[in-house]
């Protein structure tokens, strides 16, 4: 790639934004980070949780932030990481309490391709005179070019199970190691936050070891109001190294079920007593709002209706990413085994959304991102499923029907490079698809590269459903169920797809430990074993 990008985050000083926000900047105190932030009318505003970029393209960019305090939020943006020339300045929203005093700003008119650099500023509404230290960060926009590389990781479930910071080991700490692959994005494949799973300050582990947790209110118990779903947000981003991460590297986030709660569908009666609220739908609702707050996904803050979990990401030539929302729009978890399924697990607004833009898609590359696996069964208690597959090894039944149809489409609309990225399971795997070992037999082959956890407990390998012909290449898990990240470092993946020949190379990495495996597949061919 024609720029490379150095670690630039940290508390030098912003230029001016102009005659109001030319005063010099304090350090002020530290704000709890639980709950809403207490103010006074002393002081500066602090924008201590950071900055995440996300919705690139290759003339644009949104950018985000939170304000300790009510804050006028101003960005200014460079293609020197000095900010000596090239200065923009973009204004911004008011930063309050209706959206927890977090915002975004969307950045326009850039150069493609580019190395961006920008710079967040807040300022007291009362006195603009008063402003904070800035805080900064960095992406690169899309290319217009075939000649350019690209580079992403991904991975899934963060603070589960119980496991969340841990000082002793440095916290999150495989985000520093996946910002020094220095990706263009990163595609956060659901389960970002475990708002079913409160944080305990210790923990013992099966050889007399305790692991020890940063805490906070919020993650003491399940989260039920959007207080509580908002602060399993703030918990992560007490970690320094998934802020460092987040400032360099854009965010492409998905959402599965532990953002709401374990196993949820539409219309479930929660029967558990650690909830008041009995209702997911509500819960959901809260979740989703939360969710906008604090991620930068415009069409999304302030949980309108009209906004969507499902998208695609167009990254140049090279790369469409197809971010697929298998949880707000599924039937009931059932035995899966009905002869019909119109609803199936994406619901069919957005299964006729996905076929739709596969056929307009010319990307070389047509990145599914799903937040659950095809053929890997995933058990929801005794009788009922949670993902796709379910056990059966025949012709497709329930939610599998959907998967066969747009597998269908996929083969007769003639789409190639079509490759799907998950995580979910909480280990890593490749596994093949083909038509001549599944009992449906109309598609073609494809690949399924699984990535996790980031920072949650390991489980065994899942076994597989033989109706789409699944046949695991590479697997690695945990031995037993809930090993600590301590015991089982986190996994994550990386995709690179090469601009001169088209390659697109997926590897599975281990936290530390380097490469576990390693898949090259070539552009326009199928069934590539």
């Amino acid at each position: 790639m024609p720029h490379t990008r150095r670690s630039l985050l940290g508390g030098s000083l912003a230029l001016p934004l102009g005659l109001a926000l030319s005063a010099a900047f304090a350090a002020p105190a530290l704000a709890s980070p639980a709950g809403a932030p207490a103010f006074t009318r002393s002081g500066r505003p602090v924008a201590r949780w950071g900055t995440q970029s996300g919705e690139v393209t290759a003339h644009s960019a949104t950018v985000w932030t939170r304000s300790d305090r009510p804050a006028r939020m101003y960005v200014e943006t460079s293609p020197s990481e000095s900010f000596r020339y090239g200065v923009r300045r973009h204004g911004g929203p008011f930063l309050g309490p209706a959206t927890d005093f977090t915002g975004t700003t969307t950045l326009r008119d850039l150069p493609p391709g580019r190395q961006i650099h920008y710079r967040i500023t807040l300022a007291d509404p009362d006195d603009p005179r008063r402003t904070s230290e800035p805080v900064r960060g960095t992406f690169r926009t899309t290319p217009v070019s075939r000649r350019h590389d690209v580079r992403f990781v991904w991975s899934g479930d963060l603070a589960g199970q119980g496991w969340g910071i841990n000082p002793d080991i440095g916290g999150y700490r495989v985000f520093e190691e996946m910002r020094l692959r220095d990706p263009d994005f990163f595609l956060f494949s659901g389960d970002a936050i475990y708002a079913d799973g409160p944080i305990q300050a210790a923990v013992p582990l099966p050889d007399g070891r305790i692991w020890r947790n940063v805490t906070t209110e919020e993650k003491s118990k399940v989260a039920e109001t959007l207080d509580e779903f908002r602060g399993n947000f703030r918990y992560n981003l007490l970690d320094q190294h998934l802020r460092e991460f987040y400032g360099q590297v854009p965010v492409l986030a998905q959402w599965d079920d532990h953002e709401v709660r374990n196993n949820w569908y539409p219309g479930q009666l929660i029967d558990d007593p650690r909830y008041t609220v009995r209702e997911a739908d509500v819960l959901a609702a809260r979740a989703r709002r939360a969710f906008g707050e604090y991620f930068p996904v415009t069409d999304l803050r302030g949980g309108r209706d009209e906004g969507r979990m499902y998208r695609v990401m167009r990254h140049g030539p090279l790369l469409d990413v197809f971010v697929l929302d298998m949880r707000t729009y599924r039937n009931r978890n059932s035995p899966n085994r009905q002869a019909e399924d119109p609803v199936g697990i994406l619901g069919p607004e957005q299964l006729a959304w996905l076929k739709r833009e596969l056929s307009r898609s010319r990307a070389t590359w047509k990145v599914i991102a799903s937040d659950m696996p095809l053929g890997i069964v995933v058990p929801d208690g005794a009788t009922d499923f949670e993902a796709v597959a379910q056990g059966d090894p025949g012709a497709p039944l329930g939610r599998e029907l959907q998967i066969a149809e747009l597998l269908r489409h996929v083969k007769h609309r003639h789409i190639t490079g079509t490759v799907w990225l998950t995580a979910d399971v909480h280990y890593t795997a490749a596994n093949h698809y083909a038509p001549e070992r599944a009992a449906f037999g109309d598609f073609e082959p494809f690949w399924e590269f699984v990535s996790g956890p980031v920072g949650a407990g390991g489980f065994p390998a899942g076994r597989l459903d033989a109706t789409f012909g699944p046949r695991t290449a590479y697997v690695r898990s945990a031995p037993v169920a809930n090993m600590s990240p301590a015991e089982n470092p986190p996994y994550y993946g990386e995709v690179e797809i090469d601009g001169d020949s088209g390659e697109l190379t997926v590897r599975l990495r281990r936290q530390g430990g380097g490469v576990l495996f390693t898949k090259v597949l070539r552009p326009g061919l199928v069934g590539q074993a």
